[in-house]
């Protein structure tokens, strides 16, 4: 699968909506925000929001250090007022749906938006919750011993790397 094409199909949609709707594009830290950023750059927006889901995981007491890092080099940051809004949060993989519920606990700590869209470049299936991508860049099957990471290059281009699942 490829990435940058994965990117451009959802830009793609979001030059559409874009026609008819307004709407704040938020993404979760890491990728996700990657994600955003640029696409908030190739939409013209004037900004795009971030959130970090670190200490709303249910996983939490796992991650520990982990989760700490990852809260202080990108914290959650929505530049726009949440009550209200038509928010589309931006994910580079979904899988579980965990990630997804804790998002929304942040989200929610900033406001009652009036309505939460979910964009992600690849969905793995396999949830755990019910939760369901609006925007889709392509299903993915990816062996469950492995895990799907976006990587950023210094041009930022977008390319998906398989892992081993630690």
């Amino acid at each position: 699968m490829n990435a940058e094409q994965l990117y451009e199909k959802l830009l793609a949609k979001l030059r559409g909506l874009k026609q008819v709707e307004s709407f704040e594009l938020v993404g979760l830290a890491m990728g996700g925000a990657w994600i955003a950023e640029r696409l908030a750059k190739d939409l013209g927006l004037p900004h795009f929001g971030v959130i970090n889901v670190a200490f709303h995981r249910d996983d939490y007491a796992e991650k520990g250090m982990t989760a700490l890092r990852t809260a202080s080099t990108m914290t959650t940051h929505l530049p726009f007022d949440v009550n209200g809004a038509t928010v589309i949060l931006i994910d580079d993989v979904l899988l579980t749906g965990r990630t997804v519920r804790a998002a929304l606990n942040e989200l929610f700590d900033f406001g009652r938006p009036a309505q939460v869209g979910l964009m992600v470049l690849a969905d793995r299936g396999n949830r755990e919750l019910p939760v369901c991508a609006n925007f889709v860049g392509e299903e993915v099957s990816v062996p469950e011993h492995q895990i799907l990471v976006l990587e950023k290059d210094t041009a930022g281009k977008f390319s998906f790397v398989l892992e081993e699942r630690e």
